[in-house]
């Protein structure tokens, strides 16, 4: 099984091995949330400030969507890499087999559940009537491509289970490329609209998706004979009990944020706007803590597997040393170019451009202050999930959901509407608290060996 095209993370330095797992993780989250970014500044620049308060106001409902496939598929990848770990190739055959019938099941499920709720919850959100259309336009056709990005999800979960980082890097390249020239195409050059924007991200997702499943193809360990081609329920219910816990966590975060997300709303456009252009660049400069976690995951599910608990304990070390660095770096750029970033997605010439630019980079100097615990945060859950933990990470999400809401209901009272700044640190912080002492606990469990 240790082929090119796997990473066995069993031995080696541990610090060496996670920024070399998490650095193409970087690029391709880099690449993907690059297209993202583009797509907000085209909206905002070509079209107008609703179309981009429009996209600021399907964050969490894009959010809660991709965010409980990603935890879905996230959970096959812990299983998948444990079996590498433990070298049993035949049961990571079946590890994978098992995982690619979670991912069909589950597209069907949430394409068709998508469709349903949309409606209901724009109007449970709040959402201002200038945008309501072009808010229902975005997310319904990116809600249809959700097949798509369960097939791309789980094949870089596979990918990464095996020690392969640098394929769905790869494949998010040539999307994020592609989903520039269609948006240039469909929204510059056809007028499309918002509409030509959602299109563009679900066809640049078919192509991170078909170049994936063509590396996983030369992969001798992911050929699945026909003695593989079986359910194994034991195995099935594992994924399951891993991945659902995972997709709820995100679930619940993502409640969270559909309580800030109404109370922004209420707080009208120019306010709306401007904390939807900043969250574009927390997005981004939250890449590197995405990468950390999943390297960190992956790397402490092969070493549960080959039964190495110094090796764990050195790997979170590790990552949350390179993570508080990272983190350090991103707060300094929201504070000195956060401003200037944030005026990129507004034009000018719009009515209230000067408050909507001021919002945002008030919310991003906020940010700033307790970014190392965002990283932290991502670090300490990762571990806790490749330990084969699933429930304290979920019980971690809930405490950031009621920072969250108490920051949206009470904070804004007190504070003003500032309160849903700090309300998002306090969440951080609060996780952390959590996961800090659990996994102090987990560690100090798994010996020396």
């Amino acid at each position: 099984m240790a082929a090119a095209n796997t990473k066995d993370m069993t031995t080696g330095s541990p610090a060496r091995l996670l920024l070399a797992f998490s650095m193409p993780l970087k690029l391709g989250n880099l690449f993907q949330q690059l297209y993202t970014f583009v797509d907000a500044l085209i909206v905002g620049q070509c079209v107008s400030a609703n179309a981009l308060a429009a996209l600021g106001a399907t964050e969490w409902l894009t959010f809660i969507m991709f965010g409980v496939i990603s935890g879905v598929t996230q959970g096959c990848s812990v299983v998948i890499a444990r079996f590498f770990g433990e070298k049993q190739e035949a049961q990571l055959k079946r590890a994978i087999y098992a995982g690619v019938w979670i991912a069909a099941a589950g597209a069907i499920l949430f394409t068709a559940a998508g469709q349903i709720v949309i409606g209901p919850m724009l109007g449970a959100l709040r959402t201002p009537v200038e945008v309501l259309d072009l808010t229902d336009t975005y997310l319904r056709i990116l809600y249809a491509g959700v097949p798509v990005t369960f097939v791309y999800n789980i094949a870089a979960a596979i990918l990464r289970a095996m020690g392969n980082s640098r394929k769905p890097l790869h494949g998010m390249i040539i999307a994020s490329l592609a989903n520039i020239a269609f948006d240039m195409f469909l929204v510059m050059g056809l007028d499309m609209g918002i509409a030509g924007a959602a299109l563009g991200t679900v066809l640049a997702q078919i192509l991170a998706a078909g170049y994936c499943l063509m590396a996983i193809r030369k992969i001798e360990a992911c050929r699945i004979g026909k003695g593989n081609r079986v359910l194994d329920r034991r195995i099935l219910q594992e994924e399951i009990r891993m991945g659902i816990p995972m997709g709820v966590q995100n679930i619940i975060t993502a409640i969270g944020g559909l309580v800030v997300q109404a109370t922004v709303n209420s707080f009208g456009i120019l306010f709306l706007t401007g904390y939807a252009a900043a969250n574009k660049v927390y997005v981004l400069l939250e890449i590197a803590a995405t990468s950390y976690g999943h390297g960190i995951l992956t790397y402490t599910a092969q070493n549960m597997g080959s039964k190495s608990g110094r090796r764990v304990r050195s790997g979170l070390i590790a990552a949350l040393l390179i993570g508080t660095a990272t983190a350090l770096i991103m707060s300094g750029i929201m504070v000195f170019a956060g401003g200037d970033i944030v005026g990129l997605f507004i034009k000018e010439q719009e009515i209230g451009a000067d408050e909507m630019i001021r919002v945002g980079y008030h919310y991003l100097c906020v940010l700033a202050l307790g970014f190392p615990l965002l990283y932290c945060l991502y670090v300490l859950r990762a571990c806790i999930q490749g330990m084969g933990d699933s429930v304290i990470p979920m019980l971690s999400s809930l405490i950031q959901v009621f920072m969250r809401v108490m920051g949206a209901l009470l904070l804004t009272r007190v504070v003003g509407k500032e309160g849903i700044f700090w309300g998002e640190v306090l969440a951080w912080a609060g996780a952390d608290l959590l996961l800090s002492l659990i996994s102090a606990k987990k560690i100090s469990s798994l010996g020396s060996a």
